[in-house]
Parts: C-alpha cells; structure tokens; sequence
C-alpha cells in the first residue's frame, strides 16, 4: 500500500521536505498608461458582533484610482463581480465602453474565473486574465490596497455590525482616491494624479 501510495504522489511531506515552489510571477503589474489594465481582488472585515463584510474593488494598474467597490455579508459571486466590472466601466467611460480592451486582471477565486463573470467582462470590453495559482504576489498591487484598506481605515474605525461598516466604505475609497499620498504617484493621491496625466 505504502509503495503504491508513494509511486502515485500521495503520500504526504515530512516535516522541512516539501519541495518549494520555483514559479515566480517576473511579469510587471504596474503600467505606464490609464485603463490599459485594471486589477481586482477581495477581502473580508470583521465586526464586533460578528458579522462578516466581504469586499471587492477594481483598481486602475496605472493611476492606482479605485473606480468600483462592491460589499455583501455573504459570500462575493460573479454576479457581484459582474456589478463591480459594470460599474468600473460606467464610471470611466459613461454608456460608450472602453475604446479599447483592458486587461482585467485576478486571481483565481471561483468568482471571478466562473464562465458568466468572463463572459460578461468581454461584453464589456475587458480581457480577463488571472494570476498563477499560489502566487498572489503577482496581483501585488491589489494585495497593496488591501493592506492599506484595513491599516489605515478599518483598523481605525468602528465596527460595531456589518452595516456600519458598508456605511464607511465609500468614505474610505474617497479617502483613499483623493487624499492618501502613494510613493509610486510621486506621493500624489490617485485622482490628483490622473489630473496631471490629464493635462500632460
């Protein structure tokens, strides 16, 4: 039994023997250009009572802007990624769409690599792409927001029940867009450097 199990990898790793990984993402998330990629990803925030708030954004690869959020105390499905697609969309481009493909990149949950989620994002005029499996440093820059989301406002704030917190969420994003300095924006805040994009 033990050699059959051995011969077909099913046997589990000693403790220190697990062989490490050598895939490593060298691709460059950042861009040098406004919707040419965006980069969504997801996370959940705790409240005292509880209750659970789960996240997801889409965020511009370039400007570093957060166009779109959406926030549910169940669980984050295509439907609600197609929402969060839709409105990134919108809120760029109005009713016209992008005038050209933008990758849209993720990782690999369920509801984003779902066949309706990918097929919508094509409708919409963006190229799904997700990142390699167990790699999550090559969504580096969503992973970024991320931590900046709970450090630097939720860790901050009451959470007294999930609906307090959906509540503060838009704040939080405004913030973020408008007022939070980011080192690779030459310390400017998302939107005041698509501003000066703008008009370069």
């Amino acid at each position: 039994m033990y050699r059959v199990m051995r011969d077909h990898h099913l046997l589990l790793y000693r403790h220190g023997q697990r062989p490490v990984s050598q895939r490593r993402h060298d691709g460059k998330v950042a861009v040098d250009k406004s919707n040419t990629r965006w980069c969504s990803d997801g996370f959940e925030l705790s409240c005292d009572n509880g209750e659970r708030v789960r996240v997801a954004f889409a965020l511009d690869c370039c400007d570093r802007e957060v166009m779109s959020w959406v926030a549910t105390t169940k669980g984050i499905d295509a439907n609600l990624v197609g929402d969060l697609m839709m409105q990134a969309v919108e809120y760029r481009f109005g009713d016209n769409g992008p005038p050209s493909e933008i990758e849209w990149l993720s990782d690999n949950g369920s509801c984003y690599t779902a066949a309706e989620a990918r097929y919508f994002a094509r409708l919409l005029g963006l190229k799904p792409v997700t990142t390699p499996v167990s790699s999550p440093q090559s969504n580096g820059m969503a992973e970024s927001l991320v931590k900046t989301i709970k450090r630097d406002y939720a860790n901050l704030a009451l959470r007294p029940d999930a609906q307090t917190v959906m509540q503060q969420l838009g704040s939080w994003f405004e913030h973020y867009n408008t007022k939070h300095p980011h080192s690779a924006l030459n310390y400017l805040p998302p939107r005041r450097f698509r501003e000066k994009q703008a008009l370069a």
